[in-house]
């Protein structure tokens, strides 16, 4: 029969383990007084759930490890990217969309979203997903300063708008639309068409200099060749899935442009800062280590085996591992399931923390807090 000690010893370690896995941010204070975000489904918290047309992640099993474990419009099984930014800041723990019409005076005062599923800078691109344009976004945030000012004057609603973050995330749908269609390529070549996006998002940021931002967050492209939907179109048996070498190029190009245009626009609108914050390399680092991440809710600590002494003994003890899957999502098969085919009858990988995406598109909760984490550690300081 094991001794009381060894009882003891195990609830000691139990203990530890569970303090080194759940520990959460230290709160901070808000570096700045709102967050506003704009772009497609990798960042739209809802407002698609009030339009009649655009895409809607607003069923289960998306958002079924949201607080409340209720679906919201996220496509992801829980936070995206900007709750998690707008938390790790210390501005509040999540970001409401802004066609919610039960908007608080503290919602409105501490930022909303503006992002629609489907969106992109090409006009075609939202004609074809039926979601809100980055342009009809922009149309949004002038409604926005309207009510923004009824409440707390003109004076403090210009204070708030200069001195608030504004995190971007577009592009992808247009070079989904681009790849997987051929209108756009009748006219452009890979190059040229990144050009045209570049020209458009441009115009974009401009407009939202002209109403008083100042702050902007841009998030590049992700490995486009390694969305699963993309590797099931190449590789649609499901053996050998790897990345697309090619289309990963493309992205990391038009990177490469779009850094070298926020450049130029920072040094052509006084007062602008302009920072990048690079999606691809980290999918890729995700992609290529995946044992050293996973559900980082957890601390640094866990991304490695640590011991415990105890009574003399050395005991060993392993927080859950990094990513098991990084080619396909947990919804359904993972190769080609997202929206209305990821749905309440389609059944779920049991650990989600432990998969890259959660459906053929979009990233897990686990991802959107491993980038989130680093975005405020390495980009958020250029805008400071």
């Amino acid at each position: 029969m094991p001794s009381l000690s060894f009882f003891v010893t195990c609830v000691h370690i139990s203990i530890i383990f569970f303090i080194a896995c759940n520990a959460t941010e230290p709160k901070i204070s808000p570096k700045f007084p709102a967050i506003f975000v704009f772009g497609d489904s990798s960042v739209d918290t809802g407002n698609n759930n009030y339009t009649i047309t655009g895409p809607s992640g607003n069923h289960l099993p998306y958002g079924k490890d949201f607080p409340g474990h209720i679906p919201t419009g996220r496509f992801s099984n829980g936070k995206l990217a900007p709750d998690f930014l707008a938390s790790m800041l210390g501005i509040k723990e999540t970001v409401p969309p802004f066609l919610d019409p039960n908007l608080s005076k503290y919602d409105l005062q501490t930022g909303v979203n503006f992002a629609s599923s489907g969106s992109g800078f090409d006009n075609l691109t939202t004609i074809a997903s039926r979601g809100i344009s980055m342009f009809k976004q922009v149309d949004l945030l002038k409604k926005y300063i309207v009510r923004l000012k009824g409440i707390v004057g003109e004076k403090e609603a210009k204070k708030i708008i200069s001195g608030s973050l504004y995190f971007t995330s577009a592009g992808t749908n247009d070079f989904l639309i681009f790849y997987d269609t051929p209108t756009r390529r009748f006219q452009f070549n890979v190059s040229g068409y990144q050009d045209f996006i570049l020209n458009r998002a441009q115009i974009f940021y401009k407009q939202l200099y002209d109403l008083g931002c100042r702050k902007m967050m841009v998030v590049g492209l992700p490995p486009m060749g390694c969305l699963p939907i993309q590797i099931t179109l190449k590789y649609p048996k499901p053996i050998n899935r790897k990345c697309i070498e090619h289309l990963n190029a493309d992205s990391q190009s038009y990177n490469l442009k779009l850094v070298n245009l926020l450049s130029k626009l920072q040094a052509v609108l006084p007062g602008s800062k302009f920072a990048y914050a690079d999606i691809n390399q980290r999918v890729i680092n995700m992609i290529n280590n995946p044992q050293k991440y996973g559900k980082l809710i957890q601390p640094r600590t866990c991304n490695s085996k640590f011991y415990v002494f105890h009574m003399d003994n050395l005991y060993r003890v392993c927080c859950p591992p990094g990513f098991v899957e990084t080619s396909k999502g947990c919804c359904g098969t993972g190769y080609v399931e997202v929206g209305n085919s990821c749905n309440s009858l389609t059944p779920t990988c049991e650990r989600d923390s432990q998969y890259l995406f959660f459906d053929c598109i979009h990233p897990s909760e686990a991802t959107n807090h491993y980038i989130s984490k680093n975005i405020v550690k390495q980009d958020i300081p250029k805008l400071l």
